[in-house]
């Protein structure tokens, strides 16, 4: 069985190295052992300390190959794996599996895993996107929104539309929402005081906005009005790779997905480096976002930092790269660590802390490391290719980590099921919800859906004010001011026309209650709307079912409202959304009570 008998086939030690070794030419002994370990990078001049003495961070001087000569056949273990916390360990047992690890990937498809110092890539890498990955993703291009754009999108930053925050000191929150009822957006709402430079700001979000992939969730533009700073990308509907890991209901993800996961991941890492943003702060699985069809997209709010002086990671320090740890600075060997905790992830099907993983992997105790929901899922072969290149990623030495280039290389041979869509392997609805059909639509939803004008006046003639809360106690108890009296006239002489079937003379009197603002009613802004619908103003219903919601973020009949004025419009897509959205909601307040 592949899973019961993974422990004795997971040994990367090939017979083919075995043997003696013949030497390089002009190599020493000593050098030649240290070339053992992968493929070496060209040589850096060490940092030196005062009085000449060199740096206790670079225990090892790697030399070059000669031009020419081959790699040799190991006789003798690489240098051991180390956690951050036993880097300074030389006790590992030369039959632990630390060495095996080493010994495997010398001539397989990691032969050139080693990464370069200066840039972190091979020398044989190309300055151009892989073609499978397609830089003919249709997207409008980068642009700067007008705060009250983003604010009418998000229903007023409603609380309703958060999707994502961090702790007490948080530097920013995420939100869903929709621009102009139509395209789905996340906004990225930093505080006040992350980047007080609107230049840089504005230079750094330009720059990731270049960026264009469909392995990205990528950033349609930014806000940068007087202290506000935010953020526009794509929405991915179908939640996070921690939330289909960690916290699955129905099943666990299936080996091939997780496959298709990491390669896609280091897909993006890859066209990000080759577009020369290769720093991704604070990779982890809560970054790595699912669309419409279930297929995986790195998030693009981890190529900007939380603030101008912010630190790359806001995680628990247990996953956090060792060097980050001594200079507090992120490098392109940093995130290839982050990646290789993210092969733990997909690995275990839980968040482990890397040093306990490599004490597993040293002990050979597979068993407590791999997922028990993935029995009998993969191969010996695939297992062992995995657990190979989470700990070459989790290297201590940065320098010994294989660069992105690398990686992709590796994950793509083990993929499987290919032609299979990812939603199907995840179980999930394309699209990411159901359809019109499978749901129960009320009176007013189904008047929507057919853009029954006759049938939504009645209903909304029917329901009166009874949605808005506490705006009937606010008026009586202001009615005594004469402002608030000629407000109240307003709205009654408003509710006469509407009653009455004058939508014309409706839109007056209501846009006159609006105008004073001294009081909000969601009901009123409903019914302004489908007068304007009335009287062949589709542009502004859209608006005031908007603005509806800003007010009443829940409210169901203000999506409905919207789906009609987007059919006016004939944007059938969109209204099928806009009614998703209220009959969702609908149904959970059903539910609650």
């Amino acid at each position: 069985h592949p899973r019961n008998n993974i422990n004795s086939s997971l040994n990367l030690k090939s017979p083919a190295l075995s043997g003696s070794s013949p030497l390089l030419p002009s190599c020493s002994a000593p050098q030649q052992q240290r070339r053992a370990v992968g493929n070496p990078p060209a040589p850096r001049e060490q940092p030196r300390r005062r009085g000449g003495e060199r740096s206790p961070t670079l225990r090892h001087t790697i030399l070059p190959f000669p031009r020419g000569c081959r790699l040799p056949s190991l006789s003798r273990p690489a240098v051991p794996f180390r956690a951050a916390r036993f880097a300074r360990s030389e006790q590992a047992s030369s039959s632990a599996a630390v060495g095996w690890i080493e010994m495997g990937a010398c001539v397989s498809r990691l032969a050139c895993c080693c990464r370069t110092p200066h840039n972190g890539v091979t020398n044989d890498r190309t300055d151009t996107v892989p073609e499978e990955q397609g830089e003919a993703y249709e997207l409008p291009p980068f642009q700067e929104f007008a705060f009250e754009q983003l604010r009418l999108a998000t229903s007023g930053f409603a609380v309703e539309n958060i999707v994502s925050e961090h702790g007490e000191k948080a530097p920013n929150v995420v939100y869903k929402g929709k621009l102009d009822a139509q395209r789905r957006i996340a906004v990225k709402r930093f505080n006040r005081s992350a980047w007080p430079d609107p230049r840089q700001f504005l230079e750094e979000a330009r720059s990731v906005g270049q960026l264009r992939n469909k392995r990205l969730a990528n950033l349609l533009g930014c806000c940068c009005e007087g202290d506000e700073r935010l953020l526009v990308a794509e929405y991915m509907p179908n939640d996070t790779l921690a939330k289909h890991l960690f916290h699955w209901e129905s099943q666990a993800m299936k080996w091939p997905m997780r496959l298709r996961v990491v390669l896609y991941i280091a897909e993006a890492l890859e066209y990000c480096t080759i577009k020369g943003r290769a720093l991704y702060h604070d990779l982890n699985a809560y970054r790595v976002l699912f669309d419409d069809d279930c297929n995986p997209r790195l998030s693009c709010f981890g190529l900007m930092k939380n603030s101008r002086d912010g630190k790359s990671y806001s995680t628990n320090l247990a996953f956090t790269p060792p060097e980050y740890m001594r200079t507090g600075r992120i490098t392109p060997e940093s995130v290839i660590y982050s990646f290789g905790t993210l092969l733990l992830d997909v690995l275990s099907g839980k968040h482990i802390p890397p040093s306990h993983a490599l004490d597993l992997i040293r002990d050979r105790n597979f068993n407590m490391l791999l997922d028990s929901c993935l029995e009998g899922q993969f191969s010996n072969e695939e297992g062992t290719e995995m657990v190979r290149l989470a700990s070459r990623s989790l290297h201590y030495e940065p320098r010994e980590r294989p660069n992105v280039k690398s990686l992709v290389q590796a994950l793509a041979p083990l993929q499987r099921d290919v032609e299979t869509p990812s939603y199907e392997l995840m179980d999930i609805p394309r699209g990411g919800a159901s359809s019109i059909q499978s749901l129960s639509l009320s009176p007013l939803a189904e008047a929507c859906s057919r853009k029954d004008l006759t049938a939504i006046h009645e209903i909304l003639e029917k329901t009166g004010y009874k949605d808005d809360e506490g705006t009937a106690n606010e008026l009586s108890f202001q009615m005594w001011t004469n402002q608030m009296q000629d407000t109240l006239n307003s709205k009654k002489k408003g509710d006469n026309a509407f009653r009455q079937k004058d939508f014309t003379t409706a839109i007056d009197y209501y846009s006159q209650f609006i105008e004073v603002g001294t009081m909000v009613s969601p009901t009123i802004y409903a019914r302004r709307c489908l007068s304007y619908l009335m009287n062949d103003m589709p542009q502004e219903a859209l608006g005031d079912a908007m603005q509806a919601l800003v007010i009443s973020p829940t409210w169901p009949t203000a999506f409905y409202l919207q789906a009609a004025a987007l059919l006016s419009q004939g944007m059938e897509n969109e209204a099928q959304e806009a009614l998703k959205d209220g009959c969702n909601l609908e149904q959970s307040s059903s539910s609650g009570h």
